[in-house]
């Protein structure tokens, strides 16, 4: 900064659009400064100047900073992009030349000025020239729920905002995975808007708010607004689910979901929008701790060993009208809870009940990216547990993934009960495969007591294996480097050597 007396800068949130809702800090910069910048469309109104209007004298010098372009077409060599970067280095120029001759100048911003504003440009470029201060002004997110009259959101939700120039997959992606949310840039995106909240279940929820506190202030639900009337300054919310009035039907259904291998950091975004909207959570404990309480959902708890009751509670509550997530670890179709409903849904009492089953990330999946990557080339996925099939099928199964040399992920290798499988499965594989061979052995991956360690097939010690671990073993393609950091990994080739 130059050691010469500069001026101040200043970014002055002006609020939704109703002059009264200026802060008193607000009035009082504007009264106090040289120069009022504001920036405006090519026809040259301002709806930042028309707010502030009257607190605009006639010796204050007006900075108008007009707008090159109003869509995202120019002639520009560097495109929509490159034309504005051209105009706010211009803007920033005209204000500095005020801000280096001494003279205070306020930069007008609709809302708040670092909250989707156009004065942050501003703000980037001279911040760290001049003496800055920002004044905060209420937000339109702020403004459409006092219009509408709801809470935005309570307790433990999680707020979203999200612009609605995002591509469709992502917006269905944020709105099904959030608690309460607003889009903002409405105007030509509205229809692509509407599209992602009815794939993401959200539509009977969703709020329509344009011009929040101004003139041709509207309300609406947004299944009801024409896409034709909607301007930019409008946009949609979904409010607080807390005491949302439920919804009354005749028929519920069954959304079942998988958690991944361990909490939140492994859920999809589909996934967290079915549990989120369900009436009831069905699962085993374990599993149902990795999901968050909201007030007003109901949890069914219950022992691993019951699956098929399980079920058929979650589609009797169902037939009661009951919107019903059963949850599951890692992927609910991969030794988990996926087969046990299907299996009760296909009972003619519950042929009519709606399932659906949502993928969740596996274990074999969670311990191969620690590991590296040692199912780069085919692989077999085998389950050691003899609760539901006799040893001997589990034997000769293996043998033959042995001898096809495929990669195996070995679920439920051991428990309490059932001590000797490993060791039995890993003298029948050193039958075909070398003592060499790479295992992982992935422990509570994603949980706090989480252990990824590699082993040759020759050195594998049943003693070191539970139910909460994975075992990932190698084929003869596989290999184990050590990295210059000394981390091992072991990865399998995707191409296979001709005979």
């Amino acid at each position: 900064m130059s050691t010469q007396q500069t001026g101040r800068l200043y970014g002055v949130g002006l609020g939704p659009g109703d002059p009264s809702l200026m802060t008193v800090r607000a009035v009082q910069v504007i009264a106090e400064a040289d120069v009022v910048a504001y920036h405006s469309a090519r026809h040259g109104r301002s709806i930042a100047r028309s707010i502030a209007a009257e607190h605009i004298r006639e010796d204050h010098i007006e900075e108008r900073l007009m707008y090159p372009l109003t869509v995202e077409t120019t002639d520009h060599p560097g495109g929509y992009r490159g034309a504005l970067d051209d105009f706010y280095e211009e803007a920033s120029a005209r204000l500095a030349a005020h801000l280096d001759a001494g003279r205070t100048v306020a930069v007008l911003a609709e809302g708040d000025p670092l909250f989707y504003g156009s004065y942050q440009h501003m703000h980037k470029r001279l911040a760290h020239r001049y003496p800055t201060e920002v004044i905060p002004g209420v937000t339109s997110v702020s403004a459409a729920a006092a219009r509408l009259g709801e809470p935005l959101c309570e307790a433990e939700e999680i707020l979203t905002i999200i612009p609605g120039t995002l591509p469709e997959e992502e917006l269905t992606a944020r709105l099904a995975s959030t608690d309460s949310a607003v889009v903002m840039k409405l105007g030509r995106t509205f229809p692509t808007v509407r599209r992602a909240l009815e794939r993401a279940g959200r539509l009977d929820e969703a709020r329509y708010v344009e011009r929040a506190t101004m003139a041709g202030e509207r309300t609406a639900e947004l299944a009801d607004v024409d896409p034709e009337s909607v301007p930019y300054f409008s946009v949609a919310v979904l409010p607080s689910r807390i005491d949302a009035v439920a919804e009354v039907r005749e028929q519920g259904d069954v959304v079942v979901v998988g958690t991944g291998p361990a909490g939140p950091l492994w859920l999809t975004p589909e996934t967290r929008g079915a549990l989120a909207a369900a009436d009831d959570l069905v699962g085993y404990t374990t599993y149902l701790d990795r999901v968050p309480v909201r007030p007003g959902q109901l949890r069914h708890g219950s022992d691993n060993k019951v699956e098929a009751e399980r079920a058929e509670f979650a589609l009797d509550l169902a037939r009661r009208g009951r919107r019903v997530a059963v949850v599951s670890g890692g992927d609910p179709g991969v030794f988990a809870m996926a087969t046990a409903v299907l299996e009760a849904a296909s009972q003619d009492r519950y042929k009519d009940v709606p399932v659906r089953v949502l993928p969740g990330l596996t274990a074999a999946n969670a311990a191969a990216a620690r590991a590296g990557a040692p199912l780069g080339h085919d692989y077999a996925t085998l389950s050691l547990s003899d609760r539901l099939k006799p040893w001997e099928v589990i034997a000769e199964r293996l043998r033959a993934a042995a001898s096809a040399d495929l990669v195996l992920a070995l679920y439920n290798p051991g428990s309490r009960s059932r001590t000797w499988q490993v060791g039995k499965a890993r003298d029948l594989l050193l039958e075909h495969r070398s003592g060499a061979t790479p295992v992982v052995l992935g422990r509570d991956v994603g949980g706090d007591a989480e252990s990824v360690r590699i082993v040759t097939l020759a050195d594998l010690d049943p003693s070191e294996v539970d139910m909460r671990t994975i075992l990932i073993v190698g084929s003869s393609q596989t290999r184990l480097v050590r990295r210059g950091d000394g981390r091992q990994i072991v990865w399998t080739p995707r191409r296979y050597p001709e005979n």
